[in-house]
């Protein structure tokens, strides 16, 4: 008798697990830092074992919750790997936000033609986006952003215990604020430096009236980048509190979004 609890215990423990394991491996791989290339996907599989492992005892479950039929059971790591989704969705918006912005200074200032390829996602961009996003992610980590986003991954387990999925209007709506923020966040931050080239082409198109011998394509390239970069090195000075504060308001839509999908 006490086997075949110890048995049964067991097989709810590694069901648990593995539901467990499914919300933060896809929250993982997703994630910006943890999401990169550059991490070898058996790190990336290991931090998930490990941390699934922590968290394993402290998730609220009864026996009644999981399912015996396996493909109810496939239905509920389905379900978690939506909540993973979801939850890294949030986060990732916030620096789609921040990309948005130097995909935009990158391009007026004439390096559209100048893309490299961004060895954390394997896809092409511009320099100013590279350098707006490495210097988020290094600002982000010092911050200690990234224990933050693991104790709101910790916290979501009591906000939404698998098997508790409900979906919900709500839910999509909050996903469209937060597109909506990531507009404004990009808005906030190409403002400065795309002001100051929007005078640039007013001045040289000026100067093309009034001196046309002069070859102002060619001296344009050079003026924009200089002043691109100029600009872009005085604003740093707001960047950071501009996106700490976005990235603060998405880490607190994470539990709003829990509870949305817990019914509550």
């Amino acid at each position: 008798m006490i086997e075949t609890d110890l048995l049964t215990w067991m097989l709810d423990y590694y069901r648990v697990f593995a539901l467990t394991a499914m919300r933060i491996g896809v929250f993982l791989f997703m994630m910006p830092v943890f999401s990169s290339r550059t991490i070898p996907g058996r790190v990336k599989a290991a931090a998930t074992l490990v941390i699934a492992t922590v968290l394993t005892p402290v998730v609220p479950y009864t026996p009644d919750q999981l399912p015996e039929n396996p493909l109810e059971f496939a239905l509920m790591a389905a379900a978690e790997v939506f909540i993973g989704m979801t939850l890294a969705l949030i986060i990732r918006l916030i620096f789609g936000g921040l990309q948005l912005a130097g995909q935009m200074i990158g391009f007026q200032m004439g390096f559209s033609v100048a893309n490299i390829v961004d060895p954390g996602s394997g896809t092409q961009s511009t320099i100013i986006v590279q350098m707006a996003y490495m210097i988020a992610l290094l600002l982000f980590l010092a911050s200690n952003g990234h224990l933050m986003i693991l104790q709101t991954v910790y916290e979501s387990f009591s906000l939404l215990a698998p098997g508790e999925l409900n979906l919900h209007q709500s839910l999509s709506d909050l996903i469209l604020e937060t597109g909506q923020e990531m507009f404004v966040l990009s808005v906030k931050l190409m403002a400065p430096v795309m002001a100051i080239l929007l005078f640039s082409q007013v001045a040289l198109g000026i100067l093309a009236k009034t001196v046309p011998q002069i070859n102002l394509l060619i001296m344009s390239f050079g003026l924009n980048i200089a002043l691109g970069l100029f600009f872009f090195g005085l604003s740093l000075q707001l960047f950071w509190p501009v996106f700490a504060k976005a990235l603060n308001r998405g880490i607190k839509l994470v539990p709003v979004a829990m509870k949305i999908m817990s019914g509550g």
